[in-house]
């Protein structure tokens, strides 16, 4: 077997050019918002979160980023009133990020936009049970090689 064409290699592969053509095709909708894929990012995982709102720390597993990265982007994004850093009652060593109801505002302006772009190059290509199957795959994989990515999600223990 020629080594070269092992189908994990193609696996990874085709993973890297599927992620590259979606951002390259998303990208335009978040630039004519004004905000970058890292923003998007924050901001919908803090809009999705209970209370709208994560501990600095767990957004930085959610987001992969470290912690100071994130509080380079929670800084910038509150710099811009999207967010705000709201000490922790209980523990003084943390704190929140929460959306503010001008990061809401901006991403209810940029979402049918981005969903229609999601529905036309990601998620409209499948049958629903080929996207049922699809994410329950992309869980599988991401519990494992990312599982602080559901970290502060009451019910949801990251897997180690």
């Amino acid at each position: 077997m020629d080594p070269f064409d092992d189908p994990r290699l193609t696996a990874m592969g085709l993973l890297a050019e599927v992620f590259t053509g979606l951002s390259s095709k998303t990208s335009r909708t978040f630039a004519e918002a004004g905000i970058s894929e890292v923003d998007f990012e924050t901001l919908i995982r803090l809009a999705r979160s209970p209370e709208q709102r994560l501990r600095m720390s767990d957004l930085a597993a959610q987001t992969s980023l470290s912690t100071s990265g994130i509080t380079r982007v929670v800084d910038r994004l509150e710099r811009e009133g999207l967010v705000a850093r709201h000490a922790c009652a209980t523990d003084r060593r943390a704190s929140y990020a929460a959306l503010t109801e001008a990061g809401a505002a901006r991403l209810q302006r940029l979402l049918p936009q981005h969903l229609e772009d999601i529905e036309t190059w990601f998620t409209g290509l499948f049958s629903p049970e080929q996207l049922d199957r699809f994410l329950a795959a992309l869980r599988v994989i991401r519990d494992v090689v990312r599982p602080c990515a559901t970290a502060g999600v009451p019910g949801k223990t990251p897997v180690s």
